[in-house]
């Protein structure tokens, strides 16, 4: 279960930090979020979907995969203006479908490879370049800013919102398995699915 992770020692103590966090702040925010009516949570989770199609947009033209670009062009465009703003995920009723992209991917489309692991605060597991990745596509929102979603209060709202969205509908929970290894084996099973990954986005036909 070896991966390359120079920065062991300092991502252990992310590991733990985020294990704490989760477990006193998240999971409760996440808990209540999960209490609210399911057409609300629906609507939460299609609106910050619908946001992502945008970088996904330009991910897939970086990519030389204009095909993808489109589809995720359609998507927005309609989940925006049928959808009521990306509250409902008309495209996907349509079949029209289209997994999202970012810039982690673009980088690994081009050869990049994936680098030391690395815990994320907060976030947790990643690598050097998903970890670039990430800033990337951060720094893609905020500079095209749409309607002035991610200025001031309301920036901080939103991506909080979406964390909690995101947190609400993802299984894993920290030393559930009891398993002493368990940061080796959250490593492994990572950075072997990422490369995994890697070699199906190389190969991938636009």
């Amino acid at each position: 279960m070896e991966a390359y992770d120079p920065w062991e020692r300092a991502n252990r103590f992310t590991y733990r930090f985020n294990a704490r966090f989760d477990e006193h702040v998240f999971l409760p925010v996440s808990s209540a979020y999960q209490r609210l009516p399911s057409p609300i949570r629906s609507g939460v989770h299609n609106f910050f979907r619908n946001l992502r199609e945008l970088d996904s947009i330009l991910n897939y033209l970086l990519q030389a995969r204009p095909g993808g670009g489109l589809r995720s062009l359609g998507r927005f465009a309609i989940n925006t203006t049928l959808g009521l703003g990306g509250l409902i995920d008309v495209a996907t009723r349509m079949e029209l479908t289209n997994p999202p992209t970012g810039f982690g991917t673009t980088l690994a489309r081009w050869g990049a490879h994936p680098g030391p692991y690395l815990v994320i605060p907060f976030l947790g597991p990643s690598t050097l370049r998903e970890g670039i990745g990430l800033a990337g596509d951060l720094g893609a929102s905020y500079s095209t800013n749409l309607g002035g979603l991610y200025a001031g209060d309301e920036g901080l709202l939103l991506g909080s919102t979406n964390a909690v969205d995101q947190r609400s509908t993802t299984a894993f929970r920290y030393y559930a398995t009891g398993s002493p290894f368990e940061y080796e084996r959250i490593r492994f099973l990572y950075v072997h699915r990422r490369l995994i990954e890697d070699e199906a986005i190389r190969g991938r036909a636009p």
